[in-house]
């Protein structure tokens, strides 16, 4: 079994590639050619930690793929990135193992900002004036590079609960993008007058009421990816036009979706369409000035279809 390192991965995976994958992940969603389980989640509260194991194989892949990501918490404080992870690549036709991709999580952050720029080209206004970005994490990082691919815009708004990191974060991405990025006060402040708003923390509680929400934008929610976080109310969710999933099945268990139905505010059948769904067009998109909330919980097909890309360029000798 090859052991692969994140510096070769780094090198050879960029946003083009994950962009790439996240397609073909969710276009093998919608079109039923995913064999799929349920992911599987261990908390560690003693240190704020969190463990999800992902998998998944697309029909036709040569490989099918195990990831095992990590997010501890209390590690900003140690020095120590929150988050780490690794995927296990298999032979699909003999199960043995063919590498460890050791990328720390990288393919992780990667596949998980293509899935929101990639709900945010499907959904979003075309005209975009101002973004809105809570948090300021890595995560918050991946997900404005992402973006940068399929739309530009005019101004960032970003807010985190530490001002000294947002503020580091609106410098980093400034330089970085092009784009004028200022720190807010608070998340209503961030909120007003955006046309996308895109939400990467691990809130256990929402972080703003309804009423800061411009009528027509496109929330994309990333850090409920466990049962018990939650970065939206579920009036905002109550009040959309569009609510959009990545998985049906798994954003019952784990998003924000899994709240509001719990609370009995809404049912499943309130959701208009998976993402795979509205990328081969058996649903329908933006339709006008229509607030659309996209809950992202990160499927397994995506660490698969990323997997294959990255074992595809690392294994052949030529590349």
């Amino acid at each position: 079994m090859q052991i692969v390192r994140e510096e070769a991965i780094r090198a050879a995976i960029r946003e083009p590639e994950a962009l790439a994958s996240a397609e073909k992940a969710f276009r093998a969603l919608a079109d039923g050619a995913v064999h799929l389980p349920p992911p599987m989640g261990l908390s560690v509260p003693e240190v704020e930690g969190e463990v999800h194991v992902k998998s998944a194989h697309l029909v036709g892949s040569p490989i099918f793929a195990v990831k095992i990501a990590t997010g501890f918490y209390q590690n900003t404080a140690r020095g120590l990135p929150s988050g780490t992870g690794l995927i296990l690549v298999f032979d699909a036709e003999t199960g043995f193992p063919l590498a460890l991709l050791d990328d720390h999580g990288y393919l992780t952050d990667l596949r998980t900002a293509a899935a929101g720029a990639l709900a945010a080209r499907l959904l979003a206004p075309e005209s975009l004036a101002t973004v809105a970005v809570l948090g300021s994490g890595i995560q918050a990082r991946y997900q404005l590079r992402a973006l940068s691919q399929v739309r530009r815009w005019e101004r960032t708004s970003a807010w985190s609960r530490n001002p000294d990191r947002v503020s580091r974060y609106c410098d980093e991405m400034q330089s970085e993008l092009g784009i004028p990025f200022a720190a807010a006060a608070s998340p209503e402040q961030a909120l007003r007058g955006a046309d996308l708003v895109i939400t990467v923390t691990p809130s256990r509680e929402p972080l703003f009421d309804a009423s800061a929400l411009a009528p027509h934008a496109s929330v994309i929610a990333v850090g409920s990816d466990g049962p018990d976080k939650r970065e939206l109310p579920t009036t905002v969710l109550a009040q959309a036009g569009k609510i959009v999933v990545d998985r049906l099945s798994q954003c019952l268990e784990l998003g924000e979706l899994h709240h509001a139905v719990a609370e009995g505010a809404l049912k499943p059948e309130s959701v208009h369409a998976e993402l795979g769904e509205v990328l081969t067009g058996r649903k329908s998109g933006r339709e006008g000035d229509e607030l659309i909330i996209c809950d992202l919980t990160g499927v397994g097909a995506q660490d698969a279809a990323i997997a294959e890309v990255a074992w595809g360029k690392l294994s052949d000798p030529g590349t």
